[in-house]
């Protein structure tokens, strides 16, 4: 799901080089009423940067009280969405995410509740939750690409999954292909 741009990077990019500030989403799965698995993301609110107006997984940079990514990961899904870190189980640490436009190297998280959350919402970073069923994120039928607009490019083609009106694309995408490929080699 990386977009053709960033394929052309290759594999000599040095991302060290770079000097990357550190972050860490989680990305959360529950059982709803009908114990159908459902998956969680956000839309960002509309701001000045880089990932403004974007649905991606609850998180953000490591800060010093951070005794690593997976507290990152843990404390900002707190914080962004209000779920309890007592109430979440991690299941994986994934790949390793580079985000050239806000020079960030994201750890992404792959975790679980027991039950629907009772969600809290910081208004100043979050406009609105998206639950997506899982069976709909491991679904091809969703896989797509589309041409947007960026705040660093106009009319890029990128692979993108496309959930009604929902576009998740970039690194988001990318995390969420893995997550889809690691759930189908297990037989879900």
């Amino acid at each position: 799901m990386a977009p053709e741009i960033r394929k052309k990077l290759g594999k000599e990019f040095d991302v060290a080089a770079k000097n990357p500030k550190k972050a860490a989403v989680l990305a959360l799965i529950f059982p709803d009423e009908h114990q159908q698995m459902q998956m969680i993301f956000m839309l960002r609110k509309t701001y000045q940067g880089v990932h403004s107006n974007q649905i991606g997984f609850p998180g953000g940079k490591i800060e010093n009280e951070d005794v690593s990514l997976e507290a990152t990961a843990l404390r900002e899904t707190n914080e962004e969405i209000g779920i309890g870190i007592d109430q979440i189980t991690i299941l994986k640490e994934m790949t390793n995410v580079y985000i050239p436009p806000s020079n960030f190297l994201v750890t992404p998280f792959f975790g679980i509740t027991s039950k629907r959350p009772n969600y809290v919402l910081e208004e100043k970073e979050v406009e609105r939750l998206i639950e997506i069923p899982l069976a709909e994120v491991l679904s091809e039928y969703n896989v797509s690409s589309q041409r947007i607009t960026t705040s660093y490019a106009k009319e890029l083609e990128v692979p993108v999954f496309k959930f009604e009106e929902e576009i998740i694309w970039g690194a988001t995408a990318m995390m969420l292909s893995e997550i889809k490929e690691l759930m189908l080699s297990v037989g879900y």
